[in-house]
């Protein structure tokens, strides 16, 4: 018999969730048939979607080998850091990620990522220690493409991390704004309504209407600098799609300027010209309403990352003649 006892940070989540996690290496087969046969939470047979609590006792009927075996090594692959910290308290750390750096891993990519530097970050400040705890890990709660710069947000407790998840699902009292800077002259306030689909195979998302699969999406995005060519464009997310602004951006005829997936090759030409050769989309701002808990620390306040220096020479140069809103 092996005897499992639930942690703070392991508390709130689903049983098959928890142990999907905590055996890494099991296949997702044998998970269920202990489930089904071979497991007792606090003495008693339990379902897949009972909500384990602090202090709950599983006991499972296999050998401690293999328990050890499914278990794996659990180790945590770093990095050096590239990040800033903007803000950081207990429970929530804030970052802005450069451009050019996966926030998780991807198939080609697993460990030089935003997440794996922060966990080195913590576990150097002595905040996380990976052979301490069962299933948790610090994660980003809102993610930005590679080439998107700016504000990610960390969970450091797991119930930082559920609060800042619901937040942003429910859209209540986090607030999104990006700055970009996007084709043509671009000089009055819109608000971009669309559903989006996304093409996994390609990882492309399209615009449709009445489409199976089809997400709602709005964007709002107002003007700051209106030039001839190009305009510098503050953009707040009411929902969050997958590469939601560019997609909505290049549908009203204004792609962001070197956008290489829904961009405008003249434009983009342009852009090359100036040695940009991606999008200039960075997460400028978060504000924050009325938060408590574990977010306690982030009532009312508005967290700011300035511009990377690759987006302030693509504004000044692209940017020829304009007005300040």
């Amino acid at each position: 018999m092996v005897k499992i006892t639930i942690e703070k940070n392991d508390a709130g989540q689903r049983l098959d969730r928890f142990l999907r996690k905590y055996f890494r290496e099991a296949p997702l087969a044998a998970i269920y048939r202990i489930i089904r046969k071979s497991l007792k939470v606090n003495g008693k047979r339990a379902g897949e979607n009972t909500r384990l609590q602090e202090g709950d006792e599983l006991s499972l009927f296999i050998s401690p080998e293999q328990a050890e075996e499914w278990r794996g090594k659990g180790t945590v692959r770093t990095s050096p850091r590239q990040f800033t910290v903007i803000y950081e308290d207990e429970h929530v750390l804030i970052v802005s990620k450069p451009s050019g750096l996966l926030t998780h891993g991807d198939g080609r990519e697993k460990s030089r990522t935003l997440a794996n530097q922060v966990l080195g970050y913590l576990q150097e400040k002595g905040e996380f220690d990976p052979a301490k705890e069962q299933t948790f890990r610090p994660s980003p709660a809102n993610r930005l493409d590679r080439n998107t710069s700016g504000l990610v947000m960390f969970g450091k407790t797991a119930q930082a991390m559920r609060q800042l998840t619901e937040s942003l699902r429910e859209r209540d009292a986090i607030r999104k704004f990006y700055r970009t800077i996007a084709a043509g002259a671009f000089a009055e306030d819109r608000i971009i309504t669309g559903d989006l689909v996304k093409d996994e195979a390609e990882n492309r998302v399209r615009e449709v209407s009445g489409v199976d699969g089809a997400k709602a999406a709005a964007t709002r995005a107002y003007p700051i600098r209106t030039g001839e060519d190009f305009s510098l464009v503050e953009v707040e997310l009411l929902t969050g799609r997958t590469h939601q602004i560019r997609v909505h951006m290049a549908g009203i005829g204004h792609p962001l300027a070197g956008d290489p997936k829904y961009g405008d090759p003249r434009i983009n030409e342009i852009a090359r010209r100036h040695g940009i050769t991606t999008q200039l989309l960075h997460a400028c701002r978060l504000e924050f309403g009325d938060m408590d808990g574990a977010l306690e620390g982030l009532c009312g306040k508005t967290v700011e990352a300035p511009a990377p220096k690759a987006f302030v020479r693509g504004e000044r140069e692209l940017i020829h003649v304009g007005k300040q809103r």
